[in-house]
C-alpha cells in the first residue's frame, strides 16, 4: 500500500498550506494525488482535454467519427429507450462503464476535499481565532461534511419527489420491479453517491483523518454503505437506494453543523442546535430507518410474479431470499445508528447534569453559601474525543 503524505501544517499555529506535488507521475504512484489537490486538478483536466480534442478533429477526419473513448469518464453511459415513448424523459441502464466514471469521480472528490479544506475551511477557522491543530482539522472535516451532505441531501429530496416513493411511500420499492431504467439524474446521483464513499473509504485507510474512538464503527459504516449501493444498483433497486440516501444526508447536515458550532462556542445556539439536530436525527436515521425495514419484511410481495426469480438477463434478481439480503445491511445500519444515537443522549445526559450542578453551586453562593462548583473542569462532551487527546499527547512532549 502507498505510503500517502498527509497534509502538513505551517506551524503549529499559523495554519495550514495545501501539500505541493512531488511531480505528476510521482504522485500517480505513491499515492500522494488523493491529498495533493493541483495533482487530482491535473488528472480531472487530462480526460476533459483529450475528450475535446477528439470530438473536435475526428469528425474532420471521418465521415461517422466513433464515440469519443473519454466521455465514460466524465458522462453517464448506456442511455436506453424510455418506457414512455417520450424523447423528453430519457432513460438509462446500468453497464460495466459505470465503474470507470466512478473513478474518475472518486478522483473528483478527492480534489473537492481538498480544495475546500485548504481554500475555504482553514481560513474560516482562522479567523474566528481557532489554532489548534487538532481543532483546525476537525472543524476542516465538518465543514466540508456541511458542503457535500447539504448538496446531496438537497438532491436527493430534489429526485425523490419525482419518483412514485415521494416521502417515503414505501410501497412503490417493490411495485413495477424491475426499476432498471433510471433517469439521468437519478443515475448520475446514484453514481457520484458511490464515489463520494469510496473516496471516504479510502480517506479512513490512508488516515487522511485522524481515527476518533469510533473508528471501527466508521469504517463499518462505510463498508455497509458501500455494500448497499452496490447491490442496490447492480440488482435495480435504486428507489430504496434513494430513500436510504436521504434518510442518512439529511441528519448528517445537523450533525456536522452541531460540531462546528460547537468548536466556535457558540454557546447558546449550540444547546438550541443540538436539541434539533437529536430530533432530526431521531426522524431520519431512526423513524425512517424503521419504516424502510418494514417495508422490506412486509411489503416484499409486491413484487409481480414474473419478477421473482434469478434472471440478469431480464434484470430481475428476486428470489425469496433476496429479502433477506435487502434487509440485513438496513438492520446493520439500523444497530450502527443506535450505537451512535446512544452516544448522543449521553451527551445530552452528562450536559444537563453539569448544568444542573453548576446552577445549584451558582444558587448556594449568591446565598453566601461556602459551596463551590466541583465539577467546574467537566470536559464538554460534545467536543471531540480528539481534542483532548491532542492536548495530553502536546504536554507529553513539552514533559520530556
Amino acid at each position: 500500500m502507498p505510503q500517502i503524505q498527509k497534509p502538513v501544517p505551517r506551524s503549529r499555529l499559523g495554519g495550514h498550506d495545501a501539500p505541493p506535488s512531488h511531480g505528476l507521475w510521482n504522485d500517480l504512484k505513491t499515492g500522494r494525488w488523493v491529498v495533493v489537490p493541483s495533482t487530482s486538478l491535473r488528472i480531472l483536466l487530462l480526460p476533459v482535454f483529450l475528450h475535446i480534442n477528439w470530438i473536435t478533429f475526428m469528425p474532420l477526419v471521418f465521415t461517422h467519427p466513433p464515440s469519443s473513448p473519454f466521455a465514460p469518464l466524465l458522462f453517464i453511459s448506456y442511455p436506453t429507450p424510455s418506457p414512455t415513448d417520450d424523447i423528453t424523459d430519457p432513460r438509462y441502464r446500468k453497464g460495466w462503464l459505470d465503474l470507470v466514471f466512478i473513478a474518475y469521480y472518486v478522483v473528483f472528490f478527492s480534489f473537492v476535499r481538498q480544495s475546500v479544506l485548504f481554500r475555504i475551511c482553514f481560513p474560516i477557522v482562522r479567523y474566528f481565532g481557532i489554532r489548534k491543530e487538532g481543532k483546525l482539522a476537525r472543524f476542516g472535516e465538518q465543514a466540508y461534511a456541511i458542503f457535500y451532505f447539504s448538496f446531496f441531501g438537497a438532491w436527493g429530496v430534489r429526485i425523490m419527489s419525482h419518483l412514485p416513493t415521494w416521502w417515503y411511500n414505501t410501497q412503490y420499492f417493490w411495485i413495477d420491479y424491475p426499476h432498471w431504467q433510471m433517469t439521468p439524474e437519478l443515475k448520475r446521483y446514484y453514481l457520484m453517491q458511490a464515489s463520494y464513499w469510496c473516496q471516504q473509504l479510502i480517506v479512513l485507510v490512508f488516515g487522511l483523518e485522524k481515527p476518533r474512538k469510533d473508528f471501527k464503527e466508521l469504517v463499518a459504516h462505510h463498508l455497509v454503505t458501500l455494500w448497499l449501493i452496490g447491490w442496490s444498483y447492480g440488482i435495480n433497486l435504486t428507489l430504496i437506494g434513494n430513500a436510504v440516501y436521504t434518510s442518512m444526508d439529511v441528519p448528517d447536515v445537523f450533525l456536522s453543523i452541531t460540531k462546528v458550532i460547537n468548536y466556535l462556542r457558540w454557546e447558546r445556539t449550540q444547546n438550541v442546535v443540538f436539541v434539533i439536530f437529536i430530533a432530526i436525527w431521531t426522524y431520519f436515521r431512526h423513524y425512517l430507518n424503521l419504516v424502510m425495514l418494514w417495508s422490506v419484511y412486509k411489503d416484499f410481495d409486491l413484487i409481480p410474479q414474473s419478477a421473482r426469480s434469478w434472471s440478469p438477463s431480464k434484470g430481475v434478481w428476486m428470489v425469496w431470499w433476496m429479502k433477506w439480503q435487502i434487509f440485513t445491511p438496513i438492520l446493520l445500519l439500523q444497530c450502527l445508528n443506535l450505537f451512535w444515537y446512544f452516544l448522543i443522549w449521553r451527551i445530552l445526559w452528562r450536559y444537563a447534569i453539569s448544568y444542573a450542578s453548576r446552577v445549584s453551586a451558582s444558587i448556594a453562593d449568591i446565598r453566601g453559601g461556602n459551596s463551590v462548583i466541583t465539577d467546574n473542569k467537566l470536559k464538554d462532551e460534545r467536543s471531540d474525543d480528539e481534542d483532548s487527546d491532542d492536548e495530553s499527547s502536546a504536554q507529553k512532549k513539552k514533559r520530556s
